[in-house]
């Protein structure tokens, strides 16, 4: 009988190689630099979502300034960037800090079991040849850290459409673009009314013969200049970093105000989103199709750079129909109202499928942990499982402004348990008046449908989310890590 290889150990195993685990891994090389880590990566190059979206204009939905590192300047002039912008960034980093050379590609994580009395993961990773052949390879580590997004690589959501069969053009969904689509001169429908929608709306119209956005239901759009010329002169000032921090600090400032003014003063503000619409279309245009049921905010406002969106809607190679789809027929798609759009093209912008960290399965002790029956502590942690992180983003700011926290507050708790000695650190609920609450307070249709599978949150510090960054600077930077709530052995 073969005896196994052993497994490789390290101190720190990050799982992803995208925005977060990037990050992650530069973090550590500079406040823990005698940590051993590696990158276990399941796709065959660095990026993440900015590689594995190839959809026409791909772009963020958060500006640059806020997207990017703190500790390294986005200086293209585009604050809203495209998708190759913000890929070439992410591998930019990791070569100049030789974080490129902790990378194994081609592993999946598949599971990872915690043993307290060894104080160990194990973590089983798939390794794929790339010519369809695969072994399971085991690694050790001292510490888990999950940067492998919060959503579904695999494949996204699409809902079931009666006479979905019948349609005799091609569908498409955002998540798997084929390359060699021919969409000019076609005509197109996309459904859905999201970020990814309404990027893929003005991207197609170029050169399409037309393209039709087909929402249940409105979404807020926002337009917004595509470059930041203050951010541009204060480079010529002052350079490249110190126009960085201080355009950073403006937006997620501004950021904030918006976010507070949009909960207290709802009406208030919807009408400036609506009146910004009003003055990009006209007055004659029907408002309704951007007047949603919902207040600002309850789900993520849509941002349009330059309003390219609105642009193609006046010059009429685009438009919105707000309507229920009946089915798909064989030249288009039937409402409930009997109307029919005609399509050569359908594009299933319908969502993403949430799911946490990547999937991987995760045993403790043996045991098999449901993340639905634990609470998410600071942000990154659950309750009862040892010596393990995630990086989750803000759900009203940019994803790596929490990266960036979170990854500083994992090198202070190593630090902090070299200092002492230990060898586990393990949150644990230890106040009764404590309420658990739904993890994400927002009503977008994949938080909806991920609810159930999700860990809550508490209705008090540490179990509280507030989705605020200057109050997680204060927890996460400043706080204590010893508080009472983190169990250390």
């Amino acid at each position: 009988m073969e005896t196994p290889p052993q497994a490789e150990h390290f101190d720190v195993l990050i799982v992803g190689a995208g925005l977060s685990g990037i990050g992650a891994g530069y973090h550590l090389q500079q406040k823990c630099p005698n940590k051993r880590f590696i990158i276990l990566e399941g796709r065959d190059c660095i990026g993440g979502t900015w590689d594995l979206f190839r959809y026409p204009g791909i772009r963020s939905d958060s500006d640059m300034f806020t997207l990017g590192y703190s500790f390294k300047p986005w200086t293209d002039p585009k604050a809203i960037a495209d998708g190759p912008s913000i890929l070439n960034y992410v591998r930019q980093t990791a070569t100049e800090n030789g974080i490129d050379k902790k990378i194994r590609y081609r592993h999946k994580v598949r599971r990872a079991s915690w043993s307290t009395q060894d104080a160990l993961w194990t973590v089983e990773a798939e390794r794929s040849s790339g010519e369809g052949a695969s072994d399971i390879v085991r690694f050790t580590c001292n510490f888990l850290f999950s940067c492998s997004g919060y959503y579904r690589y695999e494949d996204g959501y699409r809902p079931e459409f009666a006479g979905y069969d019948e349609f005799k053009g091609q569908i498409v969904h955002p998540q798997k673009w084929p390359q060699s689509l021919d969409y000019a001169g076609k005509q197109v429908v996309v459904i859905g009314s999201g970020a990814t929608a309404v990027t893929l709306v003005p991207a197609m119209a170029e050169t399409a013969g037309h393209v039709t956005m087909l929402q249940r239901s409105p979404s807020y759009v926002v337009a917004r200049p595509a470059q930041d010329q203050l951010a541009i002169s204060l480079r010529r000032k002052f350079g490249d970093k110190i126009a960085y921090h201080v355009i950073r600090w403006r937006n997620v400032l501004l950021g904030m105000f918006f976010f507070q003014f949009a909960r207290k003063r709802p009406e208030r503000f919807k009408r400036m989103v609506l009146g910004g619409v009003r003055m990009a279309l006209g007055p004659d245009y029907d408002i309704a199709h951007f007047n949603p049921r919902y207040n600002p905010w309850d789900q993520r406002l849509c941002l349009v750079p330059d309003g390219d969106l609105f642009k193609s809607l006046r010059e009429k190679r685009a438009s919105v129909v707000t309507g229920e789809i009946d089915r798909f027929t064989d030249g288009g798609i039937r409402l409930k109202d009997g109307s029919e759009l005609k399509a050569d093209i359908i594009v299933t912008a319908t969502g993403l499928v949430l799911q946490l960290m990547g999937g991987v399965e995760v045993l403790v002790d043996g045991s098999k942990v449901d993340f639905a029956k634990t609470m998410n502590y600071k942000g990154m942690m659950y309750s009862d499982i040892p010596n393990l992180v995630s990086v989750f983003g803000y759900t009203n700011a940019s994803w790596t402004l929490k990266c960036d926290l979170t990854c500083e507050y994992v090198c202070r708790l190593l630090n902090y348990m070299d200092r002492n000695g230990y060898r586990q650190c393990m949150p644990h609920n230890i106040d009764p008046t404590i309420e658990q609450l739904p993890v994400l307070e927002f009503s977008s249709g994949y938080v909806q449908r991920a609810l159930a599978t999700l860990p809550k949150q508490g209705s008090k510090r540490p179990w509280r989310l507030y989705q605020n960054y200057a109050f997680d600077i204060v927890a996460l930077r400043f706080g204590k890590v010893d508080d009472g709530v983190m169990k250390y052995s």
